[in-house]
């Protein structure tokens, strides 16, 4: 078998997302109740029904965005045969991605990482008052030339790489003032475009602590179980199993460097040919594609595309 399961992350959402999948099968109807349930509000109906302005705010878009990957997995499982114990030689995320593979192996149950990314989001947008970061997406440099502009714009502020996504596409994170001074450093230095991203606070860097404080007592609170498959984390690109290592992980993840593009070519330098992106939009598969020559992404986040995934399963088993 060589599958990998990727779970998407915030940027994916759009009002509506899962309902068709929660209308045709009760199993991931089920699983929006659940998370209802655990946050003690309709967060369905936010998803379903928007406005879209409330379901971007970071402490509803990352429940919302596991939520519809659970479903989504959860009908893959009755109608489409998938295991994630069977088919998956690994599991990864893009950022809060990671808790939707860890409750997709197991490793937390659906109601526990509900109330974690809810935690993880309110965190992370208290961390920095509105204005103060800024994120920036540099096109066409490579991840050491991105370092580099980081490194140059920071001018004693933070500005730090903090998602790998490959492709050519490195974004950097910190104080505004120092992502502005990256932009016109990055076309300086031959960046196909730079641009501000339109973001409410400054991920994945080290203005993040006091969120990886939070979630360091949160998860300290919550029963971590090994996964049935091994879960690629972020912050190393690389596969682990330990419980107490994954709480430690998690934490780390909210300062660390998303290392999307190395965690894709490990993955793929392993064998793995088939890359199932669960849940909401398309955009992992797509990196997927730029990354590792020869993978195929099959995004899977409606009923429409249940069959192409059952093929593709079946073609991952004989590649």
């Amino acid at each position: 078998m060589t599958a990998a399961f990727t779970f998407p992350g915030q940027g994916s959402q759009t009002v509506g997302m899962g309902k068709a999948l929660a209308d045709a099968f009760p199993v991931a109807r089920a699983v929006f109740d659940e998370v209802d349930s655990a946050l003690g509000e309709k967060l369905t109906a936010t998803i379903w029904d928007g406005p879209a302005e409330t379901l971007q705010l970071t402490e509803n878009a990352q429940p919302a965005l596991m939520a519809v990957s659970l479903a989504t997995l959860r009908v893959l499982e009755t109608e489409a045969g998938f295991s994630v114990g069977r088919h998956a030689v690994f599991l990864a995320g893009h950022s809060l991605g990671e808790y939707s593979a860890l409750a997709a192996a197991g490793s937390l149950t659906i109601a526990d990482t509900a109330r974690l990314l809810r935690i993880r989001g309110q965190a992370m947008q208290k961390a920095v008052p509105v204005g103060i970061g800024a994120m920036a997406a540099l096109i066409g440099l490579d991840f050491d030339a991105a370092v580099t502009v980081a490194k140059e714009a920071a001018q004693g502020e933070v500005c730090q790489a903090a998602n790998d996504n490959g492709g050519g596409q490195v974004v950097v994170s910190g104080d505004k003032a120092a992502v502005e001074r990256a932009l016109e450093i990055a076309k300086a230095k031959g960046a196909k475009r730079a641009v501000l991203l339109p973001v409410s606070a400054p991920f994945h860097c080290r203005l993040m602590q006091p969120a990886a404080d939070a979630m360091a007592h949160a998860l300290a609170a919550v029963k971590v179980l090994a996964p049935v498959a091994p879960l690629v984390v972020n912050v190393l690109a690389k596969p682990i199993t330990a419980p107490d290592e994954i709480r430690r992980l998690l934490v780390e993840q909210v300062t660390g460097t998303v290392r999307w593009r190395e965690s894709v070519a490990f993955m793929a330098a392993q064998g793995v040919t088939h890359f199932f992106e669960i849940g909401a939009g398309k955009v992992l598969s797509g990196l997927v594609k730029r990354i590792a020559d020869g993978a195929v992404g099959i995004a899977v986040g409606g009923p429409s595309d249940l069959d192409a995934a059952k093929l593709a399963l079946a073609a991952s088993a004989t590649a």
